[in-house]
């Protein structure tokens, strides 16, 4: 194994696998190339790289990164990011380098951080961290999420691991709910797209669920009228409503999508659903006439998630719907540990896995799959117009995963994070 550099051609042979030939920031023959072996356990990445020349590595990888003759297959490719950039996004570079908020989380997050930090480095990404330790912990509640408010708001993304939400203390307040409201990133979506070597009961999956992130029964309104006797507003608003389908009807047009279901319970909450299903329909006749629009009820959708998932595209929900779809969408191709999660607002971005656990039980263990957190940082690159860091990224995780075979326990393997 090793790196030379004979002129401006650099070839990298790891174990007779990946090779890569081509002019330094021209054409390159093979972007099969594993940039810093993802995936692979902290002490064979050390191994590895301490036989490599570091400075021939970056160069090698800021090769790869111009490259335009890069042709995945359309497996790799759905692999991909698809995030879009909102124009009035406010965004912080200093010399030419974007600075991100580090949200850390509880449980693994704090291990998640470190493999990007050290994937980024590698790949000498031009991202500098602000790093904010935001957790459960109610010493100091306040102070915390006011820095953590202050610093995305200062940089205009964040990357944020799972935070703990004390359902059986009532004093406490979810800091992710209170850091989607306060930063308004009223649209949360999950890429759910079938990866060829995780065991799962579906092939070929390729699903978008697009959920409203602020409102509903998120709200957070609820009182004790009388003992015993507990209200719990919804609160749902048109201008949300509107802002959240024109933001899936648009994402459908960008990304080629043909299908948007909008899941409701229109047949029961006649108002709040009501409004939702009225307003995705309005939308959908009278600006996106030319593509197909469904409606189908939570219950039903569920069933058929779980029977016949090929039939979905794009699914449009309301916040607490979506919350359940999108875990039975990880669920589907893999698991927790597979897929990424996107908030965003119109200013700020908010990125992170896309099931909101913390992994407190298995923190330490080394075993927490890093596949999701990584995927989160390669949308964040994308959203940062970085798409050639991300692709990268991108494409060398999948080959971690489907040609290596680099799996953790939880979809059936034996690799360490």
């Amino acid at each position: 194994m090793g790196v030379r550099a004979s002129r401006s051609v650099f070839w990298l042979n790891a174990a007779g696998i990946y090779r890569i030939g081509g002019e330094f920031f021209g054409e390159l023959k093979d972007l099969h190339f594993l940039t810093v072996s993802l995936m692979l356990s902290v002490t064979q990445s050390v191994q590895w790289l301490s036989r490599t020349n570091a400075l021939s590595l970056k160069c090698a990888c800021r090769g790869l990164t111009t490259s335009s003759q890069n042709t995945p297959s359309s497996e790799m490719y759905r692999f991909r990011s698809h995030v879009l950039q909102q124009r009035q996004a406010k965004l912080a570079k200093y010399g030419g380098r974007q600075m991100v908020t580090l949200l850390t989380g509880d449980g693994v997050g704090p291990e998640m951080i470190n493999h990007v930090k050290y994937i980024f480095g590698h790949a000498d990404v031009p991202v500098d961290f602000e790093e904010m330790p935001l957790n459960s912990d109610m010493n100091y509640p306040d102070a915390g999420m006011e820095h953590a408010l202050l610093s995305t708001r200062r940089n205009g993304v964040a990357l944020k691991g799972n935070i703990e939400t004390k359902f059986d203390v009532p004093q406490f307040k979810s800091r992710n709910v209170e850091l989607r409201r306060r930063l308004d990133l009223y649209a949360n979506i999950l890429h759910c797209v079938s990866i060829p070597s995780i065991p799962s009961r579906y092939s070929n999956l390729d699903i978008l669920v697009i959920r409203e992130n602020v409102e509903g029964e998120y709200s957070g309104l609820e009182h004790e009228a009388k003992k015993g006797v507990v209200e719990s507003l919804k609160i749902v608003t048109r201008a949300n409503i509107e802002r959240i389908a024109r933001f899936a009807f648009k994402y459908a047009v960008t990304f080629k999508r043909k299908k948007v279901t909008a899941v409701h319970k229109a047949n029961i909450q006649k108002l709040a659903d009501g409004l939702f299903l009225r307003v995705c329909k309005e939308i959908a006749e009278n600006e996106y006439p030319r593509l197909q629009f469904e409606s189908m009820i939570i219950d039903n959708a569920s069933m058929q998630l779980v029977s016949r998932p090929q039939q979905f595209d794009i699914i449009l929900l309301p916040n607490l719907y979506g919350n359940i779809i999108s875990n039975i969408a990880c669920g589907l191709i893999g698991g927790a540990g597979l897929v990424s999660g996107v908030n965003i607002g119109s200013k700020y971005a908010v990125f992170e896995t896309g099931t909101r656990g913390s992994g407190t039980k298995i923190a330490g263990k080394n075993i927490a799959n890093p596949t999701s957190f990584i995927r989160a940082s390669v949308d964040m690159l994308k959203y940062l117009g970085l798409d050639n860091y991300a692709n990268l990224i991108s494409d060398s995780l999948f080959i971690a995963l489907t040609e290596r075979h680099m799996h953790t326990a939880d979809v059936g393997g034996k690799i360490t994070a």
